[in-house]
């Protein structure tokens, strides 16, 4: 698929990954829609990159759908989507105020893997109806805590590994729909979550990356994710894009 061609939805495409994701295929050209429920960051964003944006709580079958259709008002159609919607909680098992709350695991694995599915299944059956030997390109966000999670990331650890379990199986669903399913798991990269925190726990961040010894560029995000829709035979893959960063 050739960026100029790209008609894409960016969940989470307000700021962060996602921003960076939308950023970068207007610049090549493609159009893109950016889906988020920070409306004014979202279309402050749009009119600053000449892309289109449209409200969503991806964990809501109707918001989704109504945004979708937007989008395709804007575009005319839609053959790609990116997955940037996500939280992270931090709490432990057993901690010093009691176990961990239920509604906060739920409310992790509904935004993360629930959230991204939904987005899916229905993106999926608009992008059926297109023509041509490709119909559309669905890149995911896992992350390395799918492998590797730390202390107090039971929740968000368990939502990624679950869009990096359900990346084959999704491929394979949609290969008779001439779909093409990938995940990117990001290591530790320079969002505004990371960034909010004090220089040098950034740098002791960074530390642990093998090489190079930073944090990730969403920029380079973006530039994975951009290869990946138009590299036509990588399909069910999920790609760690961290460093060689191994969590302790």
């Amino acid at each position: 698929m050739k960026l100029t061609e790209v008609r894409a939805i960016v969940t989470g495409g307000a700021s962060g990954l996602g921003a960076a994701t939308a950023r970068h295929l207007r610049t090549a050209g493609a159009e893109v829609t950016i889906l988020d429920r920070d409306e004014r960051r979202g279309a402050a964003l749009a009119q600053d990159i000449g892309a289109h944006f449209a409200p969503v709580d991806v964990t809501n079958a109707g918001s989704v759908s109504g945004a979708l259709t937007q989008a395709k008002v804007g575009m005319g159609t839609i053959n790609a989507v990116i997955n940037c919607a996500g939280i992270v909680t931090a709490e432990r098992v057993v901690g010093r105020e009691g176990p961990h709350q239920l509604e906060s695991f739920r409310r992790t694995i509904d935004i993360n893997l629930t959230g991204s599915f939904n987005v899916i299944r229905l993106a999926a059956a608009e992008m059926a109806r297109n023509p041509g030997p490709e119909r559309g390109v669905i890149v995911n966000t896992a992350s390395v805590a799918a492998f590797d999670g730390q202390k107090g990331q039971a929740a968000y650890a368990a939502s990624k590994a679950g869009i990096a379990g359900m990346t084959l199986p999704l491929a394979r669903d949609l290969a008779s729909q001439a779909i093409r399913v990938c995940a990117i798991a990001p290591g530790l990269f320079a969002t505004p979550m990371l960034q909010s925190l004090p220089q040098e726990v950034q740098d002791a961040l960074a530390a642990d990356v093998t090489f190079p010894r930073r944090l990730g560029d969403p920029a380079e995000y973006a530039e994975l994710a951009a290869f990946i829709l138009q590299a036509s035979y990588l399909n069910g893959e999920v790609i760690r894009l961290d460093g060689a960063l191994r969590m302790r």
